[in-house]
């Protein structure tokens, strides 16, 4: 790693003279039951939600971060992975000066952040093998080129991005790269959260959307450095993460066999339903998933579409991205819902 790395140098100058919000409640760390709160303006009855959560999240980062092996000051927390990815943007990125490299096809809410953000969004098309030229990123770069994404596995294509191309990038890359993980749990792959001390530039995010089955709750894992951690919590929304959703959370990050087991059936699902998909006339090609999803690629994506949703089916078109024409993005679902789309495909296999 390069060794003259400076996080102060990418940060905005106004985010390094403000001063955060501080509430009522960021002002304890230990809070006991003998305590009587009259600081926050806050309903004294009791309702089970009368009360503030906990803007830190320490009981719930706790425990994440025991399973990953980190420091509490590794981890932040966002409402889905929209918002860290947000106040990412927010922090380093300069409005109508700075510069983001993202990598389609890949997932969109990049993009549309860096114009929410009047960020500059310096694309790069993957190639072939779905994989980043080297060489095609790193021109494009410049010194106001803040952030590069890489979605690994990638949506909507389910590859693993080569952890050489990435480690290069690393390297050779001056300002700050975020690998969204959402799709890690469903990989064979190691996250990249066990090479953070390494590379003070990496930003890894997570979501309990997937693999653990909360996306109804919308929280979203930073994992970054204690530095760039506490850069974010600076301007983070005192209570961005409320209560029942700190709690629901907690009820299931502990039952690890569980969230086990549910990931291996998906990964059984997904091998049958890549076994006969190919059996569908219409079906010219299916691509690698380390994902919890299959893209496909078919004779006609609009047709096949709505032929399916006529159907009752919802799958995901993809054909108006680049290199994705007349594709499609299957989510792995129950067995019988596999098996219900299987049935309906072959339905329509004309």
């Amino acid at each position: 790693m390069k060794t003259k790395f400076n996080i102060n140098t990418l940060i905005r100058e106004n985010i390094k003279k403000m001063k955060p919000y501080a509430s009522a409640r960021s002002e304890f760390s230990k809070v006991s039951k003998a305590m009587t709160f009259l600081d926050a303006n806050e309903n004294p009855f009791e309702t089970g939600l009368n009360r503030y959560p906990d803007p830190q999240q320490r009981t719930l980062k706790g425990i994440l971060a025991e399973q990953k092996g980190l420091q509490i000051e590794n981890l932040l927390l966002g409402n889905g992975s929209d918002e860290v990815l947000d106040l990412i943007f927010r922090v380093f990125c300069e409005p109508n000066k700075d510069n983001v490299i993202t990598l389609p096809p890949t997932f969109g809410i990049y993009d549309v952040l860096a114009n929410t953000n009047a960020i500059e969004n310096r694309k790069v098309v993957l190639n072939a093998d779905f994989q980043p030229n080297i060489e095609a990123v790193l021109k494009v770069v410049d010194v106001n080129s803040k952030l590069l994404f890489i979605c690994s596995p990638n949506n909507p294509t389910g590859n693993t991005i080569a952890a050489q191309k990435i480690e290069t990038l690393l390297n050779s890359f001056n300002g700050l790269i975020v690998i969204d993980e959402a799709y890690i749990d469903f990989s064979l792959e190691k996250s990249w959260i066990s090479r953070l001390e390494e590379f003070p530039n990496l930003i890894v995010t997570q979501t309990l959307s997937k693999a653990y089955g909360l996306a109804g709750i919308r929280l979203g894992i930073c994992y970054a450095s204690s530095q760039i951690i506490a850069v974010l919590n600076k301007i983070k929304l005192p209570y961005n993460i409320n209560k029942l959703t700190q709690q629901r959370a907690l009820q299931r990050i502990v039952k690890q066999q569980e969230v086990k087991e549910e990931i291996s059936s998906i990964l059984n699902e997904k091998e049958y339903l890549l076994k006969v998909l190919l059996e569908v006339k219409f079906i010219e090609k299916t691509y690698p998933s380390d994902a919890n999803f299959i893209l496909i690629k078919v004779d006609d994506a609009n047709k096949r579409y709505q032929q399916l949703l006529k159907k009752d089916i919802v799958l995901r078109n993809r054909t108006t991205q680049v290199l994705l024409e007349n594709c499609l993005r299957i989510t792995v679902g129950t067995k019988a819902e596999n098996e219900k789309l299987i049935k309906v495909l072959k339905e329509i296999d004309s």
